[in-house]
């Protein structure tokens, strides 16, 4: 059992990049600046543990840790892990980073962490029905949510696009790979905000990542035609950070 009121250390693993700061409950908000460090290549479990534990030695924190990981997250253990090691799939994220890092840790779907912090203190909060939490990134993450409840793992950035991998064409890293401009970027943006909101109709959808603080140049032109109301995300890069942090101190205050 935790505090109500505490801090708690969220951190986001990416493909790239793993960036980690203090959050305070029941607030949501970050306490300083975060931290980023690249993400280890090959990002084995032993070699996330350590960035993983330099991230808790910086901050000097010695309570609970929430994590959000790439892939689809089952009591602790991972489904897939297409951006990180293949060495991680089976294995019980939860359990080897408490043994790494001597600290009580929860894990969830990177995407899921991203969304919990938008529906509860960001672009959707207050918003009633369904809403969908799109992340582009390296890959694209996805987080559904009904009348503010989870559904987990829901792993939408794998859709069939253009005859393969939506993320391979629609990710913040398939622009920067291509050298796409934001209007060519945005056009395959589109065709997958149009393809999910088909499948999904969800009321409102919100498109996060670092891409989404300059949704000003590509956003307008790729949700058009979408039926669902199309927002960027409020939280920016941090949404993942905060997320991670609730998930574990939901876990934890039970």
């Amino acid at each position: 059992m935790i505090a109500s009121c505490m801090i708690i250390l969220g951190i986001d693993i990416g493909g790239t990049g793993v960036k980690g700061g203090l959050v305070d409950f029941p607030s949501g908000v970050m306490k300083g600046d975060p931290l980023h460090v690249p993400t280890p290549n090959p990002a084995t479990p032993a070699a996330l543990t350590r960035t993983i534990k330099k991230i808790v030695q910086h901050f000097r924190h010695s309570g609970p840790v929430g994590t959000g990981f790439p892939g689809p997250i089952r009591r602790g253990v991972v489904g897939t892990a297409v951006n990180l090691s293949p060495r991680w799939v089976g294995k019980n994220a939860e359990n080897v980073f408490q043994k790494g890092i001597h600290r009580r840790v929860c894990v969830i779907n990177d995407a899921d962490a991203a969304g919990l912090a938008e529906v509860h203190h960001g672009a959707g909060k207050k918003q009633k029905g369904t809403i969908l939490m799109v992340t582009l990134g390296t890959g694209i993450g996805s987080a559904l949510f009904y009348e503010g409840v989870l559904i987990p793992n829901t792993e939408l950035g794998h859709l069939t696009l253009e005859g393969g991998d939506a993320e391979k064409i629609a990710s913040a890293k398939a622009r920067s790979d291509h050298d796409w401009s934001w209007k060519k970027w945005g056009r395959h943006v589109r065709e997958y905000l149009q393809r999910v909101d088909h499948l999904i109709n969800p009321d409102l959808i919100i498109v996060g990542g670092g891409v989404s603080k300059r949704a000003e140049k590509w956003l307008p032109r790729a949700s058009k035609g979408v039926r669902a109301k199309v927002v960027p995300a409020k939280l920016h890069n941090e949404a993942g950070i905060v997320g991670a942090a609730m998930a574990a101190r939901q876990k934890f205050s039970r």
